[in-house]
């Protein structure tokens, strides 16, 4: 007896905000959004390691052509920081490397977090997916090597202690942190701890903004598995919202029609400039770049847009 069909993927167009569950993958939420979706194709935009909760947005069909504008944008997060133990990764799933005393009070761990604002230098961790020679750093790290990493330049913009009189007391405390594309909250945490004479790792990360999304608007995989197909599809987001930071042009008929057919238009902005363009009615094209002598040439269009 032949075993049944599975049904065909569906051809789906739109973003998920999904707020990802403590010690779950990335992949295993992506790969558990498109079973629920029964997507043809799907993609995330960018991370967030197993110890993080919150904001992950997912991307279905024409929106994966624009999964990676995320990664340049700011981030928001909520820490815990464990203070007095530090580990070899930084953060709770590490090993234990020292533990020291903790005194301090609430005035100096504001005064120190308050150091922190502005553009500041980290080297990034060795537990870490940046490459040398090849490789990702954490296999260098899982080896017992340890490899010279060159610090880099990121901007922290906001920078605050939440209500934490009482965590401080225990040995720890929680600040929210706006932050530019590359930092790394652990190595921050850890930084913090250095500063205060203590030590300090990542006890526990949300994820709570990127850019315009924030994670008010997400929804967890229990809350999927719950809705009628119906429900699910009415939490998408049309592929554009990914592209809220770009300026946006709106074509008459022709020159929408030309740039469908991946012709350069006419058009004066800003040379350099990325642009999210629009025909007539509003209906989603693609995003555009402005060329020298007055020329809007397609970057990436939808199919059908």
């Amino acid at each position: 007896m032949n075993a049944p069909r599975k049904p065909a993927r569906r051809r789906l167009d739109g973003v998920l905000l999904l707020d990802k569950s403590l010690g779950q993958s990335s992949n295993h939420a992506l790969q558990t959004a498109r079973r629920l979706y029964n997507a043809e194709k799907a993609g995330h935009t960018g991370t967030l390691d197993p110890l993080a909760t919150g904001l992950l947005p997912l991307c279905f069909g024409e929106a994966t052509k624009f999964s990676g504008e995320l990664l340049d944008a700011d981030k928001r997060y909520v820490a815990t920081v464990q203070l007095g133990v530090t580990t070899d990764t930084a953060d709770a799933e590490g090993k234990v490397l020292q533990r020291r005393p903790v005194e301090l009070d609430l005035s100096t761990v504001e005064a120190t977090l308050a150091a922190f604002v502005g553009e500041i230098e980290q080297v990034p961790p060795m537990y870490s997916a940046l490459k040398r020679d090849g490789r990702p750093l954490y296999e260098y790290a899982r080896a017992g090597i340890e490899v010279e990493r060159v610090a880099r330049r990121v901007n922290i913009y906001r920078l605050r202690l939440l209500d934490s009189s009482e965590l401080i007391g225990e040995g720890r405390f929680m600040f929210e942190v706006c932050c530019s594309k590359g930092t790394y909250v652990r190595t921050l945490a850890a930084d913090i701890g250095e500063r205060l004479g203590c030590g300090a790792h990542l006890a526990e990360l949300r994820r709570t903004g990127i850019g315009i999304l924030d994670v008010v608007a997400a929804h967890s995989l229990a809350e999927l598995e719950a809705l009628t197909d119906d429900g699910r599809d009415a939490l998408l987001l049309p592929p554009d919202s990914l592209l809220a930071g770009l300026a946006e042009v709106r074509l008459d008929t022709a020159d929408a029609a030309r740039l469908r057919h991946g012709q350069a238009v006419r058009w004066s902005s800003v040379e350099g400039s990325r642009l999210r363009v629009y025909d007539p009615e509003l209906r989603f094209i693609g995003v555009c770049r402005q060329v020298a002598d007055g020329w809007l040439q397609p970057q990436r269009l939808v199919a059908g847009g």
